[in-house]
């Protein structure tokens, strides 16, 4: 082959992987941005309080759930119309036994003998919801008191079919961390969703449904993510509300942190390509688009990176500026990886790259583990 047209075949790599890991981060939100000053769709809110069931997921939360339970009783809304439910996926601590203790204040323990997962629990659960609005969080998560009445007034508009919650991290020094930083991103995009048409995805520590939304539940699937699709589906949207947040604390063991993510794309993974069907333009529209950029395009992203990368590094002898380019790759990845052994102790100039290189490399890691035909039910809280 001409070397000029392997020079011509590297060029085009390098381009079009960057354009696509450009257009999957910044390009895709612009878009929406630029699609919001011609058409906005308001999400009509009205304070008002239908009948709400709230599961709680649990899975050997001894030492949290007690704070879990104050936290949900102080929540500002009609005792007589919510229904409390702690769903124990096959606990073996203390946390039936507290839940039990709180029976006068209106606590249900839905005590699930053997273990199947957080999904499954909440499909189990959903049996004895007796709410029109059902509210799904984890223990983890802290709400304010406010935020309940807040993310149920989303459903006085009849095309919202869900509702997320805004994640907020908390970090144990006080600053912000890479992750919190990402989590920022991801709020915005939401934001930017919500105000053009959808979402493509829940906050899976605090979001709500109308009961209609969720006879279709799945025990073995990301429910935050099919709830948003079963929404759709019946021609309803899913939003985001800004003022109902969800904190909770940064882990603190980044390997399981690690691990987490892996579980989080995996399942995405799983979900996705089961339905496919939402990426048929000609039935769902401008939701097809969203859901090919918000979730495969992005998971794509390390291909892009690895294959920027490699034709890159054949091209730096080229020209000046191919080799400024790779410096630049160098120079980041360097920064992720000087990020990675300071540990905790890492500065501002190495979080955003190290956390960066954590997503994709966790990835990179589910694709195979999907392609090997891994699937993941089970989930173990991580610790805070």
């Amino acid at each position: 082959m001409d070397p000029f047209d392997i020079r011509a075949i590297m060029e085009a790599l390098l381009i079009g992987s960057i354009f696509f890991v450009f257009y999957s981060y910044m390009g895709y939100p612009i878009s929406l941005y630029l699609l919001g000053l011609f058409r906005k769709k308001d999400v009509e809110r009205k304070i008002h309080y239908p009948h709400v069931t709230m599961i709680i997921t649990a899975y050997n939360e001894g030492k949290r759930i007690k704070a879990k339970i104050e936290n949900t009783l102080c929540l500002s809304y009609p005792k007589d119309r919510l229904q409390i439910v702690i769903a124990s996926d096959g606990s073996t601590d203390d946390t039936n036994r507290i839940a039990e203790s709180h029976r006068d204040s209106g606590i249900e323990l839905f005590a699930i003998p053997i273990r199947g997962g957080k999904e499954n629990a909440q499909k189990e659960a959903l049996k004895i919801a007796n709410g029109d609005v059902i509210v799904f969080t984890d223990v983890a998560t802290i709400l304010e008191p406010s935020g309940l009445e807040r993310i149920v007034s989303n459903f006085a508009d009849p095309s919202v079919g869900c509702v997320s919650s805004e994640d907020r991290l908390v970090g144990r020094d006080g600053k912000p961390s890479g992750e919190g930083i990402y989590v920022r991103y991801e709020m915005l995009l939401r934001r930017l969703e919500s105000r053009v048409n959808s979402l493509v995805g829940l906050s899976g520590s605090f979001f709500a449904a109308r009961k209609a939304v969720c006879r279709d539940f799945s025990g073995d699937m990301q429910s935050d993510f099919r709830t948003l699709l079963n929404s759709i589906r019946m021609g309803l949207r899913g939003v985001s509300d800004p003022e109902a947040t969800g904190s909770y604390l940064d882990v603190s063991d980044s390997s399981r942190e690690f691990d987490r993510k892996v579980r989080t794309v995996l399942r995405g993974l799983t979900v996705f390509f089961r339905h496919l069907e939402f990426l048929n333009v000609l039935k769902y529209g401008f939701f097809s688009y969203q859901y090919f950029c918000h979730k495969l395009l992005r998971w794509l992203d390390p291909f892009f990176l690895i294959i920027a990368f490699i034709a890159n590094l054949l091209l730096a002898s080229k020209s000046q500026g191919y080799f400024l380019l790779f410096a630049v790759q160098l120079s980041f990845y360097g920064a992720a990886i000087w990020g990675w052994k300071a540990g905790r102790q890492r500065g501002n100039m190495t979080r955003i790259p190290f956390y960066f290189l954590t997503v994709n490399a966790s990835i990179v890691i589910a694709w195979c583990r999907y392609l090997k035909r891994e699937r993941v039910v089970m989930w173990t809280p991580s610790e805070r």
